[in-house]
């Protein structure tokens, strides 16, 4: 198994949406805010090279939306989605299983592209197979007025109507060492990973924990949609990566890759911070 990360942009949003009830003065001395309150985010996605499957887990914002759309998250840096895959060594082409965590538009964009003629959609990976959890598929085909704005069609019906989808009805393993898991608190049915490698357990942590910065219990999104639920996920998730010593992979956090975690008075904390490349390469 070879783990590549996919560093596909950043974007800026506010502090206060990403911190929920923390006060500015405490969560600004760990992440850092412009004049107008914006926080830059990274947006990384993980390919998982098992030998015969590439799975990529997540794809970003994609480039469908227009002018408007965009100015409210002022994508900057990255390599893009392909660009990405190329600096790995891939194509498009070569991804057999596209993992969605979750349908908010900076997770699933990316997946769907306008046709040639522009007159409708197709799917960026013409031979993968789009997962996602039944669940979630049902919460976001329905949307609630909380998260609806965040439910793009476009990015989400094309992939039902190629005949590419498949609804994961339960948590299990999709390929030898890939673990899906559902979570509920961030919005029902999100899926996170758990990769296998090796002698460790890499987690692709999406919107669950999303930076260092949200490892303390009660650091959570405003756009959390069960906030009492996440901290249960929370809770009961830190300290079975604790004691299993897996490795957190953040898809958010611009300053920081992967971290184990240590206990403290306090609660867990990041442990020792490195990148995948070091996990990989150096065998961390």
């Amino acid at each position: 198994m070879n783990l590549f990360p996919i560093h596909i942009s950043n974007f800026r949003i506010d502090g206060g949406a990403m911190f929920g009830v923390v006060p500015k003065t405490l969560w600004q001395k760990v992440y850092p805010a412009d004049e107008q309150n914006l926080c830059n985010w990274a947006l990384r996605s993980l390919l998982i090279d098992t030998g015969n499957r590439r799975i990529l887990i997540d794809n970003g914002y994609g480039d469908k939306q227009d002018e408007k759309f965009f100015k409210y998250v002022w994508l900057n840096g990255g390599d893009g989605l392909e660009g990405g895959l190329r600096k790995a060594g891939y194509a498009p082409e070569d991804i057999t299983d596209m993992v969605l965590t979750h349908l908010h538009a900076d997770h699933c964009g990316g997946g769907i592209r306008y046709n040639r003629d522009r007159s409708g959609y197709e799917p960026v990976f013409p031979n993968a197979t789009y997962r996602i959890s039944r669940s979630h598929w049902e919460w976001a085909t329905h949307p609630n007025p909380r998260e609806k704005d965040a439910f793009l069609p476009e990015n989400i019906l094309p992939m039902q109507e190629s005949g590419q989808l498949e609804l994961l009805e339960k948590p299990g393993e999709i390929a030898p060492g890939v673990e899906l898991r559902i979570y509920n608190g961030h919005t029902r049915g999100q899926i996170i990973p758990f990769i296998h490698y090796k002698d460790r357990t890499l987690v692709f942590m999406a919107d669950l924990i999303p930076s260092v910065a949200h490892l303390p219990l009660v650091w959570n999104m405003a756009y959390d949609i069960e906030p009492l639920i996440t901290l249960e996920e929370k809770a009961a998730f830190l300290k079975e990566a604790y004691e299993n010593q897996y490795i957190l992979f953040f898809q958010h956090d611009l300053y920081h890759e992967c971290c184990t975690l240590k206990e403290t008075p306090k609660g867990y904390r990041a442990g020792r911070i490195f990148t995948l490349e070091e996990l990989t390469v150096r065998g961390s």
